[in-house]
């Protein structure tokens, strides 16, 4: 399966304790929410979902940050064009 890199928000700011179950993302207070990023595949995604739905937290986002599947891509040149 592909892996892609995720933006998950979740209401409210995560304790000690919710942020343990989300150790396999990067977990950062974002105003009054929570943002956690990470790399994941379709069985990934649906895990960590679900993890918010069992500690019953409200989702507030979630987005693809992009369309391409996570490969080494070549870095832009000075005029930023690959």
């Amino acid at each position: 399966m592909r892996r892609y890199r995720y933006r998950i928000v979740v209401s409210g700011r995560l304790g000690e304790t919710s942020r343990a179950a989300f150790e396999d993302l990067c977990v950062e207070p974002n105003d009054a929410n929570t943002g956690m990023t990470g790399e994941l595949d379709q069985a990934a995604l649906h895990g960590v979902l679900n993890r918010i739905l069992g500690l019953g937290l409200e989702l507030v986002a979630l987005s693809r940050q992009d369309d391409e599947p996570n490969a080494k891509r070549p870095a832009p040149g000075r005029d930023g064009r690959v």
